[in-house]
């Protein structure tokens, strides 16, 4: 077990729940930050007493620091502070859910320091999966998914060998839309695509069930963590989300990880790994379910997940632009400045980009995310 986390991003949908989790557990956090709301972190370093915290946002430093001028902590920003807060050499992990790209660095920094990682930040891997992956073996670091479905996949996975798991079935919920058609998408509105029907998310992780844009990115992140080819992972959509994931074995058995829509159940699970300890998540009964249903993915209404795979085959800096463009257009599109279905209009217009480069360092990942960015701008004329 754990005695000390640093958590990244305390204030989200994730970072609160780790918050819970740590608290019942008895584990010690060490650093904590944000990104922009200073209000709740100020609540949180009060309770937990943290030795760091670290508002991303530098505008806000000082507020904070004055707001935290009778706690005895030590407080910092921006990326600079959030890799400080990863760094930390006396945490036993560090939990990064930081939302979007500005996760990434965060992550290198946490492995580079030999410090074990607990991932609710799937972009790190989607965008820089290899360097990451590359990184944490050779310095021995653990990379543990808390996403639901990774975590089931490789709660499945113990105990088997890599070649004797023949395929990886991601399951997705299918979103507010399942089963919704193109006229309907077309005039969809930002509170639609935020009523997600089993998950308490954030916006833009809601955003990403509705476009199925987060199964995709998905897929690209199982490619990393389980070193598997992306035709070796099948995407089902399961509107209960009770299954969380599974695996397929040589033998033709199928292994899955059940349990209700809690995210609180894979946050534990990379914090007592490989142990299991008692969770105050209420217990799964199969009874209560008369029917749990599998259906294929619509790659017709939903083309995100055909753009991800296609991103992710033809690897490099490819799964960047995906990434990059997808974060700017749900922006636009909770701000009220596109319409639903341009988000997906746009990222498949961000994989014609010219003059792309090569993936060669964490540089040319935050280039050309940087690139498509403006990219996206310009297509929309903002």
């Amino acid at each position: 077990m754990i005695k000390n986390m640093s958590l990244l991003g305390s204030t989200g949908s994730i970072g609160t729940q780790a918050l819970d989790v740590a608290e019942k557990l008895n584990i010690d956090v060490v650093a904590l930050t944000a990104n922009k709301n200073i209000e709740l972190l100020e609540k949180q370093t009060r309770k937990f007493k943290p030795s760091l915290v670290c508002v991303s946002d530098e505008s806000l430093y000082k507020e904070l620091k004055t707001n935290l001028n009778d706690c005895f902590v030590k407080v910092v920003c921006g990326m600079d502070g959030l890799c400080e807060a990863a760094s930390l050499s006396s945490v036993d992990i560090v939990l990064n859910s930081v939302v979007g790209i500005a996760g990434l660095l965060p992550t290198m920094c946490a492995i580079e320091n030999n410090n074990n990682v607990a991932l609710a930040n799937k972009e790190t891997l989607v965008t820089g999966g290899h360097l990451v992956m590359e990184t944490a073996k050779k310095h021995n670091c653990k990379i543990l998914p808390v996403d639901s479905e990774h975590s089931a996949i490789f709660q499945c996975i113990q105990g088997n060998k890599k070649e004797q798991i023949s395929k990886i079935i991601l399951t997705a919920s299918g979103g507010p839309f399942f089963k919704k058609d193109r006229n309907f998408l077309e005039k969809a509105t930002v509170e639609d695509a935020l009523n997600h029907p089993n998950w308490n998310m954030g916006n833009k992780i809601s955003i990403d069930s509705a476009t199925m844009m987060n199964k995709g990115l998905e897929l690209i992140e199982a490619v990393w963590l389980f070193d598997k080819n992306p035709e070796d992972i099948e995407i089902v959509i399961h509107p209960q989300s009770i299954l969380h994931s599974a695996v397929e074995c040589s033998d033709g058995s199928v292994i899955g990880q059940l349990g209700l829509p809690d995210m609180r159940l894979p946050i534990q699970y990379a914090l007592t790994y490989p142990n299991r300890v008692a969770s105050s998540v209420k217990p799964l009964s199969l009874t209560d379910y008369a029917n749990l249903s599998f259906y294929k993915p619509d790659y017709e209404n939903f083309k995100c997940i055909n753009i991800c795979k296609e991103a992710i085959s033809r690897g490099g800096l490819y799964p960047t632009i995906v990434n990059a463009a997808n974060e700017v257009a749900v922006e636009l599109f909770l701000t009220g400045k596109i319409g639903f279905l341009d988000i997906e209009r746009c990222v498949s217009e961000a994989m014609k980009m010219k003059n792309v480069g090569e993936l060669k360092s964490i540089s040319s990942i935050l280039d050309i995310d940087k690139k498509t960015r403006n990219f996206v701008l310009d297509y929309f004329n903002i």
